[in-house]
């Protein structure tokens, strides 16, 4: 007997791994970390992140950035989870 879409739908859904704390909720792949800092000390975590978790082998970016009314940097770097 052939299965419903449905039954397929959950029989895969069952087989996903759970979303880590950190992953996004869009399940595009990506580990996110959001920080918010004076601006100098934004810079040097960046700097950082970029430096442990290169572009070119991690898709390693400045995802989203905004300074808030005290001065603060608030912002979300995105990478892939491991490298090729």
């Amino acid at each position: 007997m052939a299965d419903r879409p449905r039954d397929l739908a959950e029989r895969m859904a069952r087989r996903r791994k759970p979303a880590a704390a950190s992953s996004s909720p869009a399940g595009d792949g990506y580990l996110r970390e959001s920080f918010t800092l004076p601006r100098a000390a934004a810079r040097a975590r960046a700097q950082a992140f970029f430096a442990r978790y290169p572009k070119a082998g991690y898709m390693s970016e400045v995802e989203t950035w905004r300074e808030l009314p005290g001065g603060d940097i608030e912002f979300t770097m995105r990478r892939l989870p491991s490298a090729d």
